[in-house]
């Protein structure tokens, strides 16, 4: 069956590849669309720049993650690629003890929430290239998943329903994009659906999207669909920073 005899090889010079090639365009992006300006105007968790600034963790962390990273320890392998440190022009990335000791100075729900804000704003000024149908309905999506996590004594994590250690975080996204808006973390042992209907009534006023003509949110747990009516004269949009923590409850 396999008869090909007349077979040659051509041994190419020394090349450079990287699995990950689209992560340079990737960084273009956050750069052109001001996600690295708006992260550093508005996340202040350093006091001193010296070499990085709060976008350069964040974004490290992203891309580890983007890159087939699953933990904070993946980064020693990012930073050990010399491809991959030339596609973003970088001489030096936050190592793995950098970059947790950068996550433990989050203290606070507030700045949690403002970093996530400052992202919103952003994407704000991307649907603005949307065409207007775009902005007929925005369906929110609050979902429960769970993360696993290995280690015993972290604080917070608890036993899930299917016995896994660790949290059950509550994720809320744009339906019609499936773009993560806010993240929450919560309890492992908690419900999906705990206490949602009374979330939802108090967090009509989350609209992410400027002037929709409607928006629901759904609870895809209980499979229940809660319509929230936007008058015209509705004003810009935006997640309130006071309405979100009642979602944790």
């Amino acid at each position: 069956m396999l008869t090909a005899r007349n077979i040659h090889y051509e041994i190419a010079d020394r090349t450079r590849g990287l699995s990950c090639g689209g992560i340079g365009v990737v960084h273009q992006i956050a750069r052109t669309v001001g996600l690295i300006d708006a992260l550093d105007r508005n996340v202040h968790l350093l006091k001193v720049h010296l070499p990085y600034h709060e976008s350069d963790h964040i974004l490290n962390i992203a891309y580890n993650v983007m890159t087939g990273g699953t933990c904070l320890e993946d980064l020693e392998l990012r930073r050990n690629n010399e491809v991959y440190m030339d596609a973003l022009g970088a001489r030096r990335i936050p190592d793995p003890t950098t970059a947790g000791d950068f996550c433990r100075r989050f203290v606070s729900d507030e700045q949690i929430i403002t970093m996530m804000q400052a992202i919103n704003d952003v994407r704000l000024k991307v649907w603005k290239q949307q065409p207007a149908e775009f902005f007929a309905k925005a369906t929110l999506h609050a979902d429960g998943t769970i993360a696993r996590t290995y280690g015993e004594c972290k604080q917070g994590m608890d036993i899930s329903y299917d016995g896994q250690w660790g949290y059950h975080a509550l994720l809320i996204s744009l339906a019609n994009t499936r773009e993560p808006l806010y993240l929450v973390n919560r309890s492992g042992n908690r419900p999906s659906a705990g206490k949602f209907k009374g979330d939802a009534e108090n967090s009509k006023g989350m609209r992410p999207i400027t002037r929709p003509s409607s928006s629901s949110l759904a609870d895809p747990a209980c499979g229940t669909w809660t319509p929230v009516p936007v008058p015209p004269s509705a004003p810009s949009a935006r997640i309130s920073r006071r309405s979100l923590p009642q979602l944790v409850r």
